[in-house]
């Protein structure tokens, strides 16, 4: 039975107006939640391209990302004693919760970036209620695992 805002004769139009609130907001976290594996292969080129340059200005071993089905991880490495240890991990994981990403780069608390859609199916990346770029958000993301000594 579909609810009706009519009871006994009565109309409630604010709960009316709150039904079509409530699909709207679920209609739109429905596609927000579809778009977010295509989001994470998309954040994966991006932390691609930004390890691959990494590699280049400091070897090839010296940075690893991996994708899998819902996760990425980046594992950095430095050379000590001709062997190469690893120095930081980050791992990237989809949260349909949020909708959006969870961060974990080892420390206490992780980074939590939000995802929305913009009018025209386009998305948008939320930190902190602070609207992120793409070269914004790869910083945030790699800047502690790939360079753990330098200063903020």
């Amino acid at each position: 039975m579909r609810p009706s805002a009519t009871i006994l004769g009565m109309s409630f139009q604010w709960l009316t107006m709150r039904i079509s609130e409530e699909r709207d907001r679920r209609a739109k976290e429905a596609a927000i939640t579809a778009r977010l594996p295509g989001a994470l292969e998309e954040l994966y080129r991006q932390l691609s391209a930004c390890v691959t340059s990494y590699g280049e200005a400091f070897g090839p071993e010296a940075a690893e990302i991996q994708f899998n089905p819902g996760k990425i991880r980046v594992t950095a490495r430095e050379e000590r004693d001709g062997r190469w240890e690893t120095t930081a991990r980050l791992e990237v994981t989809v949260m349909p919760s949020l909708p959006g990403f969870k961060v974990d780069q080892g420390t206490d608390e992780p980074l939590l970036i939000d995802i929305g859609l913009l009018p025209g199916e386009k998305l948008y990346y939320r930190n902190a209620d602070q609207y992120l770029t793409a070269d914004e958000m790869t910083r945030r993301i790699l800047d502690r695992t790939l360079f753990p000594k330098l200063k903020d």
